[in-house]
Parts: structure tokens; C-alpha cells; sequence
């Protein structure tokens, strides 16, 4: 398989994007738990600490998503800086580490939004509870 300097680059308008997703599910956390943690301090539902736990371990998630996407990107840049140097063979290698990288982000993207719907059903399970109350 031949690797040109234009492949890597390739990959930039994704993984900006899911950057740019992943930065906004961050800021949308991280709104959430300032209500929360106001909600917390009045009220000192169980509920509201169980949500409050579940972002925090989202907010690692999200953190480790980036990083992973980060480090992908840095790949290709520094890929496409091997393959203008005329390192084929090691260009090749980089190229499969960004992809295994991004791989990683997306993963880890999947298991934040698992995490997301389980709490979603928590609030619903709570909504039932007191609607048959």
C-alpha cells in the first residue's frame, strides 16, 4: 500500500470535527453539573449525587476522548512530516498509530454516550416513580 503525503491529510476535517463535538458535549456537562451541584446543596437528593457521580466519570471519559483525538491528530501532522522527509516505511507505521488512536477516541466516544442513556433512564425511572405515586 502506497502512502502520499495527501492521505493523512485526509483525516483533519474529521477529526476537527469530532473535536469540535467533543468540546461541546464537554461545555454541556460541565453546565449541567453547576445546576446540579446548586440542586445538590438545597435539596441533598440521592438522585442528584448519582447524576453528579455518573458526570464525573463522563467527564473523564470526554477528557480522555480528546486527548486520544488530540494524539491522533498529532499523528498525522507528524506523518505527513516523516513522509516528506521520504520515510515511507515509518510514515506507514505512524499512519496506522493515528488511525488506532482515533479508533481509541471513538471507542471511548461510545461508552460516554452508553453512560449518557443510562442516566437519562435514571431520571425517567424517577419520573415513573412519582407519577405513580
Amino acid at each position: 500500500m502506497e502512502i502520499t503525503l495527501t492521505t493523512p491529510a485526509l483525516l483533519f476535517p474529521a477529526i476537527s470535527l469530532l473535536l469540535l463535538a467533543y468540546t461541546n458535549r464537554f461545555m454541556a456537562l460541565a453546565n449541567l453539573i453547576r445546576s446540579l451541584k446548586s440542586r445538590y446543596a438545597s435539596t441533598h437528593s440521592h438522585l442528584v449525587y448519582g447524576q453528579i457521580e455518573n458526570l464525573r466519570i463522563r467527564l473523564v471519559l470526554i477528557r480522555n476522548m480528546q486527548a486520544f483525538g488530540i494524539a491522533s491528530m498529532f499523528g498525522c501532522v507528524f506523518c505527513m512530516f516523516i513522509l516528506f522527509a521520504g520515510y515511507n516505511t515509518v510514515g506507514k507505521y505512524t499512519f496506522g498509530l493515528s488511525l488506532l488512536l482515533l479508533m481509541i477516541s471513538l471507542a471511548l466516544a461510545i461508552r460516554e454516550i452508553q453512560i449518557s442513556v443510562k442516566a437519562l433512564e435514571l431520571e425517567l425511572n424517577d419520573l415513573e416513580e412519582t407519577s405513580a405515586q
